[in-house]
């Protein structure tokens, strides 16, 4: 039989002898692939037991940190009142910008203005760091600033998804589900990822923040706050006797039915939810009840202050959030401000950014240094990084007839102290006027790589197919930013 339109490979699957060594081959590279399979050398997504979504699993390598406690301070921080010192903008202060921008996002722009706040020299480092945070402000030689940062939006919702899920978009899962569906966690009686708000609302994207996106529903983040338990834990008007027998009762009707039914995994991730539901049910009213917290650890967080509600009550978050890594939680995220409301509940400090910023200040600066250096005392940073973070930082001039700066995507400040993190470095610079990145520029791609990689995990391996994509965390783009990693 001619068969001049078949190549040389084609033509030995027409041969019997041809074809069954052909065969033979190809079963032997089905069985090592199943191998390879086996042993995680050729996946990129984690093997999920829907029965046990949040076992223990590894990393790509060996983490410097078990646990990721992230500061987020929705609005918008000013750079330029916190973190990054220009003195230039001191000696240029009420003049216009050469060049610059006739109008930003929220309108026409005024002239430039010096820093609203005095810095001075901190710690060993001698780093410049604003009076507007004097508490934060000593533990300087143990953070490492990244001064270079930049968003590819100016709007709060979107930056706060790029920040979050490293898409502008909604619909994608957040760095807190990307880490708990890689890595489960140690602790099976409470959640693995938890965001606690803000007492005065939830961030402007809600809980996109927190949200799983197109991954399995399992890894959002569960909210919690002083002020607001988990809600739905306990049936109203239920006796503890009568809730341990319904429970008893579902439990034995689930595994029964999963047992005709072995390969229904929908079945088996609820039948999980459920029972980690009944485990909760006594450890979380724990973990939330600080009336065990000694005086003297409420007092120097601020969760006394009877003159400052907001700020007592930020403050007691930040103790639950502390407990939360005490217990193991693999990943809380902490917020310090909500919504868009012309800045007056978050830092979004267009028209009166210094009276603004005076009442956020005092809520966040306390607190939040006494969470650290309990975490510290305690030893806990040696195995939980922490990560401060805004959406994008402001503008070096006033906006035209306010005392407010408008947004800036184009350089601004986050940091990070703890395990896996050189102390005392400050890496990136930005313009004489703090407007623009100008040396050693990153995308928060960046940012989010570098947590991820002091997880244990290559951002580049962690995927998850979503409508025939390999979908990641830093979609495809994203590299470490070693100078700030020990």
């Amino acid at each position: 039989m001619s068969t001049p339109h078949l190549s040389n490979g084609g033509r030995q699957f027409l041969n019997r002898r041809g074809f069954l060594g052909n065969a033979a081959t190809g079963l032997g590279s089905i069985a090592l692939l199943d191998l390879l399979a086996k042993d995680r050398l050729l996946a990129n997504q984690p093997q999920i037991d829907p029965a046990r979504p949040f076992a223990l699993r590894p990393g790509h390598f060996p983490a410097k940190a078990k646990n990721v406690l992230v500061i987020f301070c929705a609005g918008g921080v000013s750079q330029l009142e916190t973190w990054d010192y220009k003195p230039e903008l001191i000696k240029l202060d009420g003049r216009p910008l050469e060049g610059g921008p006739a109008v930003t996002f929220q309108g026409p722009a005024g002239d430039l203005a010096r820093p609203q706040y005095k810095f001075r020299q901190r710690g060993q480092t001698g780093k410049w760091v604003s009076d507007m945070l004097p508490h934060l402000a000593e533990l300087t030689d143990d953070i490492a600033f990244i001064h270079s940062l930049t968003s590819i939006t100016n709007t709060h919702g979107p930056a706060e998804n790029f920040l979050s899920t490293g898409s502008q978009l909604d619909g994608f899962p957040s760095l807190g589900s990307w880490t708990s569906y890689a890595l489960g966690t140690e602790n099976q009686n409470l959640p693995a990822y938890v965001a606690i708000p803000d007492p005065r609302g939830v961030p402007q994207n809600g809980s996109n923040n927190w949200g799983p996106g197109f991954l399995p529903a399992a890894f959002q983040g569960t909210t919690v706050s002083s002020k607001s338990p988990i809600r739905h834990l306990r049936a109203p008007g239920m006796s503890d006797v009568a809730d341990e027998a319904s429970r008893s009762l579902l439990k034995r009707m689930n595994e029964r039915h999963l047992e005709q039914h072995p390969g229904d995994s929908k079945l088996a991730a609820r039948i999980a939810s459920y029972e980690l539901a009944a485990r909760m049910q006594l450890s979380v009213p724990e973990i939330t009840d600080l009336s065990s917290e000694p005086a003297h650890v409420l007092k120097s967080y601020g969760a006394d202050d009877d003159s400052n509600p907001t700020r007592a009550a930020y403050a007691k978050n930040c103790i639950l959030a502390r407990r939360l890594i005490e217990s193991g939680v693999r990943f809380v995220q902490l917020f310090n401000g909500a919504y868009a409301s012309g800045g007056a509940l978050n830092w979004d400090g267009h028209g009166k950014l210094k009276e603004q910023y005076d009442t956020h200040a005092e809520i966040l600066d306390q607190p939040t240094a006494a969470m650290i250096q309990d975490m510290k005392a305690r030893g806990l940073l040696e195995d939980t990084l922490i990560v401060w973070c805004t959406e994008f930082g402001r503008m070096p001039f006033f906006q035209k007839g306010a005392k407010g700066r408008d947004h800036n995507p184009d350089g601004f400040t986050c940091w990070m102290t703890g395990a896996g993190v050189k102390p005392g470095v400050s890496h990136g610079v930005t313009d004489e006027l703090g407007q623009k990145a100008v040396e050693d520029i990153h995308p928060l791609y960046d940012l989010n790589a570098t947590i991820l990689h002091l997880l244990g995990l290559d951002h580049e391996r962690l995927t998850f197919e979503h409508n025939g994509i390999e979908r990641r965390l830093t979609n495809v783009e994203g590299h470490l930013i070693r100078e700030v990693l020990a």
